[in-house]
């Protein structure tokens, strides 16, 4: 008898989730990076203050020394971003200090979490932006390998890459074309490429990585990358320079209608 009610309470249940169910279908998913700044503590609780302010202080310590200066928004966005770029010219930039001679700089865009607003940056901002461990990394790429790896950012569709390179991908994912300085890339040549060391292992689709000869890769704490960002950061501020950075076309997405146009040429 208890097991025909338990049966019998189920069977209501099922009956009443199905009657109570939403007419409502998803059409799609948007995403958004939203700036957490000084705005959002315009009203602050004072209780939640009070309590957090000995921490605040300590935390502040490490977190509020300024490093430099913004002299824009700078944000990441596929498939090319100010900040984007920004990152990956400062892989290049770093390589003097390992007496490093990089062609290419590629910095992933899942690896940049957060942005820097215009004015001061702080070595908590940069900590927003780069939190990982991910040290700088040197390899060297046959121009065969490199045009694989641009064949894959593509697939991803863009990550950072440095000033001189130029690709043009499609909608759908699709390397059209790729040039280093102006040129077309010899797949004979030898390219030197800064990275992460994460990305180096052949992460985040990147599998070109994996025949990477010469390689680099100090993994003291002091060449994790948000070092040489504030050092950068720093360099700049010392020659009274705000750190910019612009979109130039490095990753160009291929128009709907021309990528239609071609596919019927083929």
């Amino acid at each position: 008898m208890q097991a025909k009610k338990t049966l019998l309470l189920l069977s209501f249940g099922a009956v009443l989730l199905t009657a109570c169910g939403s007419h409502y279908t998803l059409t799609g998913i948007e995403r958004s990076r939203i700036l957490i700044d000084s705005r959002y503590d315009q009203q602050p609780d004072a209780k939640a203050t009070t309590f957090m302010a000995p921490f605040k202080a300590e935390v502040d310590k490490v977190m509020s020394p300024v490093v430099g200066r913004a002299a824009t928004y700078l944000w990441a966005q596929k498939p090319e971003s100010n900040l984007s770029n920004l990152l990956a010219d400062i892989l290049v930039w770093g390589g003097k200090k390992y007496n490093e001679q990089p062609q290419v700089g590629l910095y992933n865009m899942g690896g940049i979490r957060a942005a820097f607003s215009e004015g001061d940056v702080t070595y908590g901002d940069v900590l927003d932006v780069a939190p990982f461990e991910n040290k700088i990394c040197f390899l060297t790429l046959t121009g065969e390998k490199l045009t694989e790896l641009f064949r894959q950012v593509a697939k991803t569709r863009g990550e950072g890459v440095s000033h001189g390179v130029e690709l043009v991908i499609t909608a759908d994912g699709n390397l059209v074309s790729a040039k280093l300085n102006g040129k077309a890339i010899d797949p004979g040549a030898t390219y030197r490429v800064a990275t992460l060391d994460y990305l180096a292992q052949g992460n985040d689709g990147l599998d070109a990585f994996k025949a990477k000869t010469d390689v680099v890769s100090p993994q003291e704490e002091e060449n994790n990358v948000r070092f040489i960002i504030m050092d950068y950061f720093r360099e700049q501020a010392a020659q009274g320079k705000a750190v910019d950075a612009k979109i130039e076309g490095r990753i160009v997405m291929q128009d709907l209608d021309k990528q239609d146009a071609r596919s019927l040429m083929h």
